[in-house]
């Protein structure tokens, strides 16, 4: 059963929405694995509103890093969003690239050592322009290594673009 997809796009493409979709085609109660940190208060509405319009067919777990202490063995696990899962790591290690994307590696084999469909959704963040800021260059070069890693070992790759699925990689 073990299966890595990986949904990645703009902001606001449509990837959350057809990753939930996915894995409700997939089970009726699959698990949702939010990786997003509370930073203010208008992002903990943003969160509890997420909450709610997921619906109460879905088990949801809310971990900011360490993905793989949570045992999901034949389940569909949603986990949304590897951006935010990064910018822990990011954070935590004082904008660390090297050590964030050994940790965010490490953690992701760890979990995806487990049975189970698992459905990644990330930002695709080098479509846009460099930034003039060194951090946020820092943050882009580790987001895109780690969407590479994820996406070499993923049995499939969607991109979406303006809420259209584009099948980039499948695996036989």
């Amino acid at each position: 059963m073990k299966h890595i997809t990986l949904i990645t796009g703009g902001q606001r493409s449509g990837k959350s929405s057809y990753a939930q979709k996915l894995a409700l085609s997939l089970t009726a109660k699959p698990f949702y694995l939010a990786t997003a940190r509370v930073w203010d208060e208008e992002f903990r509405e943003r969160i509890l509103r997420h909450q709610r319009d997921r619906g109460s067919e879905w088990m949801n777990i809310e971990e900011e890093k360490y993905l793989s202490r949570h045992l999901l063995e034949g389940e569909v696990v949603l986990i949304d969003c590897v951006t935010l899962w990064a910018t822990n790591f990011f954070y935590d290690s004082h904008s660390d690239v090297d050590l964030s994307l050994k940790l965010l590696t490490e953690e992701f084999d760890r979990l995806t050592q487990q049975d189970a469909h698992f459905i990644f959704v990330t930002n695709e963040v080098g479509l846009g322009g460099v930034s003039t800021d060194p951090l946020q260059r820092k943050f882009n070069d580790l987001q895109g290594w780690v969407n590479q890693y994820i996406a070499s070992r993923a049995d499939e790759v969607i991109l979406m673009v303006s809420g259209i699925p584009m099948q980039l990689k499948v695996k036989s």
